[in-house]
């Protein structure tokens, strides 16, 4: 017999809920009298008895008289803690939660399923008694997210999201006007995803899933491709995969995946009854949130189904493990100053002098003096150095050709992206002789590789000593890598190689997407070498564009 699914009651009027909110009525449980308890009683359960009672059939897997004997024990239940003093804010979901523990606890109990043969259905009230949990292990994170949100949160999001009702309905229950419930809705959304995101890390059962949880929140959200490396972990580990999807399912399936990580069991039958939900567009249509005008749904639906069913690489594989990030070595502040500020940032005479392979970092009086470089591109000794705070360069990596930049406006926390090279101020830096990467575009603001997590971003300089200090520093690797100072064995790179992509921070591997070329801005870039041909100064070209 097909597990019974209630029919969809028609859909809530679009003008909302009239009259008191929700809060309003159960405070005046409390100290009121028995006529204007009885008038609060009757407008709540007139409000809420349908979602209520449909969900108490889809737990008992059966419409018998039993499910509206649920639906009231329900409320009588809830009722009983509002006047406890329990807020009155977000009832729905919470009774509905009540449906389905009172079912479990009834069907556990062999006095009570004996005297209710409809709790024996291994659909319902049998099969709730000896599933181990009621909601998936894969939805955890978005439970705890859900349930760290404050109430009105939890109510605009269940009543727009899983009931796919009008968002006046939700405002009328919390006694907000249209234009802050519509606002308090886009914060909730905000602060569910962002709470997704905090579980994946606290709840991270090794460091790698911690170093991975930027590098897989930023594509899923915008819409693109994941590292290889963050690939290879997915393959390899459950919990990860696990808070892919649900990161997915926050842009394009939010309403599945809060009733999967509240109600659990008999969800998706929850969500299916729902009448709203007819003509609830789907979110993967291009509707959503943070796609920044790309298709949302084209490259999350690609990065879902290979989620879903990864390819298991073959043993003896090569693994992603924090392990390579140890053995790369890093190379001093005086190397970086030669490799970086000598070949590499123009001088302001138009020429680039050509500078010791040693770590010395020597500088010589006579400027220019034997500096040509040989045309194997090893360097020449005892050249000088350029001043490190008047230099100016682009950052160009060396797989993509392309150029590292902040997208939009230059403020501390801005991304970094990379784009077409150009004379954009937002692709402009100057090297410290400490390390410390410096934007033009905001001599205060600097290259920060650890603020947000695996994500490069503008943030405030710091002096070398600070706490701070490492995370706006970068040494040099051998073959050009930029190896941030706080974290050992880890590098600069893209997420993809493509315009836009985002400059993240991943474990070191020796690719030509981890090697990065400064040149001026105003020239054809050129290779990365320790010595290289005179450039003209950045300082000498047109009016730089203000945007990248």
């Amino acid at each position: 017999m097909p597990t019974p699914h209630p029919s969809r009651p028609p859909s809530p009027p679009p003008g909302g809920i009239p009259g008191e909110s929700d809060e309003s009525l159960a405070a005046r449980l409390t100290g009121s009298t028995d006529d204007e308890v009885g008038h609060c009683v009757a407008l709540l359960i007139a409000r809420h008895w349908q979602p209520v009672h449909d969900y108490a059939v889809i737990c008992l897997a059966s419409p018998a008289p039993l499910a509206a004997m649920v639906a009231s024990a329900a409320f009588h239940q809830v009722f009983d803690r509002l006047t406890l003093g329990e807020p009155g804010t977000a009832l729905r979901p919470r009774l509905l939660l009540t449906v389905r523990d009172t079912v479990r606890l009834w069907a556990a109990e062999d006095r009570v399923s004996a005297a209710l043969p409809e709790l024996h259905k291994p659909a319902g009230g049998r099969g709730m008694r000896a599933a181990a949990t009621l909601v998936p292990e894969n939805r955890r994170l978005a439970q705890r997210s859900f349930e760290g949100l404050v109430p009105a949160a939890r109510c605009l999001l269940w009543h727009t999201e899983v009931e796919a009702e009008p968002l006046g309905v939700p405002a009328g229950l919390l006694g907000m006007d249209p234009d802050t419930a519509s606002r308090t809705l886009e914060e909730a959304r905000d602060k569910f995803r962002e709470g997704c995101v905090r579980a994946h890390r606290d709840l991270a059962p090794t460091d790698d899933c911690r170093f991975y949880n930027r590098l897989l929140d930023v594509p899923i959200r915008r819409g693109g491709a994941l590292l290889p490396d963050v690939e290879r972990h997915l393959d390899d580990c459950r919990y990860c995969r696990d808070a892919a999807v649900q990161l997915g399912q926050v842009e394009n399936a939010p309403g599945v995946l809060l009733a999967e990580a509240v109600l659990g069991w008999g969800a998706r039958r929850y969500v299916d009854s729902r009448p709203g939900r007819a003509g609830h567009a789907a979110r993967t249509k291009g509707s959503a949130r943070h796609g920044g005008g790309r298709s949302a749904g084209s490259g999350r639906r690609r990065l879902l189904s290979r989620i879903a069913a990864p390819v298991r690489r073959a043993p003896g594989g090569p693994r992603s493990s924090r392990a390579l990030r140890t053995g790369l070595g890093l190379v001093s502040a005086s190397l970086l100053a030669t490799v970086l500020g000598v070949s590499l940032w123009s001088h302001g005479d138009g020429t680039a002098p050509a500078a010791s392979t040693g770590a010395s970092g020597t500088r010589d009086t006579a400027h220019g003096a034997g500096s040509e470089a040989p045309s194997g591109g090893s360097a020449a000794p005892g050249t000088a150095l350029p001043s490190p705070s008047t230099e100016e360069a682009r950052l160009r990596n060396i797989a993509a050709g392309l150029c590292l930049a902040v997208r939009g406006e230059p403020k501390a926390g801005a991304a970094t992206a990379l784009a077409e090279c150009s004379s954009a101020w937002s692709q402009r830096w100057t090297l410290e002789d400490d390390g410390l990467l410096r934007s033009v575009a905001d001599p205060g603001l600097c290259l920060d590789s650890h603020a947000d997590a695996g994500v490069v971003v503008l943030g405030t300089c710091a002096e070398a000593g600070d706490e701070r200090g490492p995370d706006v520093r970068y040494d040099v690797g051998a073959r050009g890598e930029l190896l941030p100072r706080w974290g050992e064995g880890l590098a600069l790179t893209s997420a993809s190689p493509q315009a836009d992509a985002d400059i993240v921070v991943k474990v070191g591997d020796g690719t030509a997407a981890q090697r990065w070329a400064a040149d001026s801005a105003s020239v054809t870039p050129g290779p990365l070498s320790v010595a290289g041909p005179g450039t003209p100064s950045a300082r000498g070209a047109a009016p730089p564009d203000v945007t990248m």
